[in-house]
């Protein structure tokens, strides 16, 4: 009997899957984690955005998350014409509603105008790509992996 590996079909076996899954909901918790972290510094930098608690601050990142992986995409897309003719400004714009949408939907935070918005959705973002470069930069990759 030939082995599928053999054959040159890669099947896995289950218990290589269920450790898949749980390497991806440990990267979408510390996902979470280091968004929560970048909302809390963002709040306390800015005088126009007020969060309540951590787990406030922990809400906003996941309905964040979910805003931008879903209803963000949309808005991209209906309104290219506006993005190209702004050259790209107006997905700050967008960046804006993402930010007052979370604000309406999770109690305990709330952004007083759209300035305050602006700015929020900016030092967000700068404090999640320096973390996430942080903890690349000290995560093996696999060509390390296989030395």
């Amino acid at each position: 009997m030939l082995h599928k590996y053999w054959l040159g079909i890669k099947t896995e076996h289950p218990i290589h899957n269920r450790l898949n899954t749980n390497i991806i909901m440990i990267q979408f918790l510390l996902k979470t984690m280091v968004t929560a972290f970048a909302v809390l510094i963002a709040s306390y930098l800015l005088s126009g955005v007020y969060i309540d608690s951590t787990l406030t601050a922990i809400l906003v990142a996941i309905v964040l998350g979910l805003l931008n992986s879903f209803v963000r995409p949309i808005l991209i897309v209906l309104t290219i014409p506006i993005t190209i003719f702004s050259l790209g400004l107006f997905l700050l714009v967008i960046n804006v509603l993402m930010v007052k949408w979370a604000a309406d939907i999770v109690s305990g935070f709330k952004v007083n105008g759209w300035w305050p918005a602006l700015w929020f959705s900016i030092i967000v973002s700068l404090v999640t790509s320096f973390i996430d470069g942080l903890i690349k930069r000290n995560t093996p990759t696999e060509q390390e992996e296989e030395a």
